[in-house]
């Protein structure tokens, strides 16, 4: 049996599986099984977790289809809260989590413990790159958007509507053919952002190995980054995706950027072994 953990933030949902548990198997196929919404527990990926210190850890995220992806904001923050139940750790602790993307420190914020164990994290995600960028694609519409590096590959796009079309098409169909553009060899991430406020905007996110998602702890770090950076925004920037909100708080190029969100350990189980 595989022992694991269901979590989620802002809807954005990941198994955690030790290694120890998963020991000898193929980390790919083991998570396209356990992912599997119908067939398996479902999940948007599994971060496979090692302990390296009394509050530091190892992740490895694969994503629902099997893919490895450098790091979820998300995702990393519910293995935080994870590591804060396993633990016993408190408001104020920190933990560091060395993701492929690098090592992240997570605040502890604040603890729910009455019905699901949540966990308010405020998680460093690293010093962004960004670039204004054109995506040309196969029926001759050319996208403007912006190229971010949050430790993974974004494409953000700024959509003027409430319904974040694109020249009179879905954000769902623009997404996917960015997703797999040739440009973006490794594929990327892609989020639509529509700007409520100097403070607030909204997005919707097609994301990398799995599809419309959500929520994205990265995609709204890489959307916050376009819209601080670029459209005149302000931090703190209160980030509303269809899951829930996120704070981000970043003082310029050059800084580290701050993610703010809960995260929620809602189950526990065992899966049979294939």
């Amino acid at each position: 049996m595989i022992p694991f953990t269901k979590a989620h933030a802002c809807g954005n949902d990941f198994l955690i599986v030790t290694e120890e548990a998963a020991q000898g198997r193929d980390y790919a196929e083991l998570t396209q099984r356990l992912c599997a919404r119908n067939s398996g527990i479902g999940a948007d990926g599994v971060e496979f977790f090692a302990w390296t210190g009394p509050s530091s850890g190892r992740i490895r995220l694969h994503n629902a289809d099997g893919s490895i992806a450098e790091i979820s904001g998300n995702g990393t923050r519910c293995v935080a809260a994870w590591m804060a139940l396993e633990r016993g750790f408190q408001p104020g602790d920190e933990l560091r989590i060395e993701t492929d993307a690098g090592t992240r420190v997570c605040r502890v914020n604040a603890l729910k413990t009455d019905g699901e164990f949540t966990v308010e994290v405020t998680a460093g995600m690293g010093v962004p790159s960004f670039a204004p960028r054109t995506v040309s694609l196969a029926n001759g519409l050319a996208v403007a958007g912006v190229e971010v590096s949050t430790g993974n590959p974004h494409f953000v796009v700024v959509a003027a509507n409430a319904e974040f079309t694109v020249a009179g098409k879905s954000w769902q169909e623009i997404g996917a053919a960015i997703c797999v553009h040739s440009d973006f060899p490794h594929q990327t991430n892609v989020e639509f952002l529509r700007i409520i406020n100097p403070q607030k905007i909204e997005i919707r996110i097609f994301e990398r190995g799995v599809g419309p998602t959500t929520s994205s702890g990265t995609g709204s770090s890489a959307s916050a980054t376009a819209a601080l950076a670029l459209n005149g925004c302000q931090s703190p920037l209160t980030v509303v995706a269809p899951g829930g909100s996120q704070t981000v708080e970043w003082d310029g190029p050059g800084k580290e950027l701050r993610l703010t969100g809960p995260a929620s350990l809602i189950a526990r189980g065992e899966a049979w072994p294939a």
